[in-house]
């Protein structure tokens, strides 16, 4: 009954959920910085009958909307998060971002539009529904050390048995809704080292110590931590994407910074990835006479979906024969990396993708100037988050 009834509601209101979302992309706001998109979910909230709706959660600008059923039952949380990125937008889209190098151009504003949406209907039916259904609204998934830390701290996840999340994807077809089990996508660590060596004239090198050597001799070696230290069945990568040596062409530069990413699928090769560049690091002061200076942070943890919980989901996708999905499908690991992954470290959950590509099939990467999302897969979202919701809080 559940099922049936909300699914006819949201097809009731998926012109709303494209209307909030183009809103949304139009006025987009930095991690930790969005103030005035908080303000705008918790002025939705103001007519929807609701339980409780708290604002500045974790001391920042998360909002979390409590939805109680008419019986008791489990208690879960699904998630949105609503930041947006430092770019600037190359779209051409009517409703394209009105903020100066500020762009939403990885679907979070989708995101939040299909969730408030769901939660307006799920608060509409909640006669029908056992237990209790946390909504979470999070800021600052970009930028570590993420919105999610803030939320848990708070206690968001006090009582609850399991959490679920989605996100949009434009690389994945519009019509089909993708899981996977046990790791899914990256941790993510970075690094800066500063390298000091001693300047001097191009024509005397003997008199000076150039850092761009020792550094280029760093960047080097760390290519061969993947090839060579990485189990070859686990996934590793290791970018150097800031190299600051910019001088003049006759001066030998006596100091350089470099800044690396890196990305892990388990935490033993998050481990050695660390201690092979913290070795190859020191090794440049023996090497090159040079001192040297590494600032070295693990942040989001690799994102684990739990097994039992994923194949629940992955059923109630099936069962609710949602007429906009083509198929439900298992997908690879994702690279990018995620900070849904401390809730999941918390309580057992899944983090799950609904494909968006374009309707042209000319789709753009996540965090691309010219990234869009086909607004079909919003419907779907709201659905699919739906029968999710059916499969744990109806009795």
């Amino acid at each position: 009954m559940f099922l049936t009834d909300i699914m006819k509601k949201l097809d009731e209101k998926k012109d709303r959920i494209i209307e909030i979302r183009r809103h949304l992309h139009a006025h987009p706001e930095l991690s930790f910085h969005e103030e005035q998109t908080a303000a705008y979910i918790a002025d939705f909230y103001k007519e929807v009958p609701v339980d409780s709706v708290e604002r500045n959660f974790g001391g920042g600008n998360g909002v979390v909307v409590t939805i109680k059923g008419a019986k008791p039952g489990k208690t879960i949380a699904i998630r949105a998060d609503f930041d947006a990125l430092p770019i600037t937008e190359e779209t051409g889209l009517p409703f394209a971002s009105e903020s100066k190098g500020v762009m939403h151009a990885c679907g979070h504003d989708g995101h939040t539009a299909y969730m408030l949406i769901l939660a307006q209907s799920m608060a509409e039916l909640k006669d029908q529904l056992a237990g209790i259904i946390k909504v979470i609204h999070q800021p600052a998934e970009e930028t570590p050390p993420g919105g999610a830390i803030g939320m848990i701290k708070a206690g968001v996840l006090d009582g609850v048995d399991a959490i679920f999340g989605i996100h949009v994807m434009s690389p994945m077809e519009t019509g089909k809704i993708y899981y996977r089990s046990g790791n899914t996508q990256t941790g993510r660590s970075y690094f800066k080292l500063h390298i000091q060596g001693k300047g001097g004239h191009g024509s005397s090198p003997h008199m000076a110590n150039d850092a761009i050597v020792a550094a280029s001799s760093f960047v080097m070696n760390c290519q061969t931590i993947v090839s060579r230290r990485i189990n070859p069945f686990d996934t590793a990568s290791i970018t150097i994407g800031s190299f600051d040596g910019k001088g003049s062409f006759n001066v030998i530069k006596d100091a350089v910074t470099l800044e690396g990413d890196v990305r892990t699928m388990s935490k033993e090769s998050r481990q050695k990835v660390e201690e092979q560049v913290r070795q190859f690091a020191e090794g440049l002061e023996v090497s090159y006479g040079v001192k040297v200076t590494l600032d070295y942070t693990n942040d989001y943890p690799v994102l684990y979906n739990d097994p039992e919980v994923t194949e629940q989901v992955h059923q109630a996708l099936e069962k609710a024969s949602i007429p906009e999905v083509d198929a439900v499908l298992e997908t690879e690991p994702q690279p990018p990396s995620e900070d849904f992954a401390y809730y999941l470290k918390q309580v057992p959950g899944c983090f799950f993708y609904v494909g968006a590509m374009p309707e042209s099939r000319e789709w753009y990467p996540h965090h691309h100037p010219k990234f869009d999302i086909n607004e079909k897969s919003l419907i779907i979202c709201a659905k699919a988050m739906a029968a999710v919701v059916a499969a744990y809080c109806t009795s």
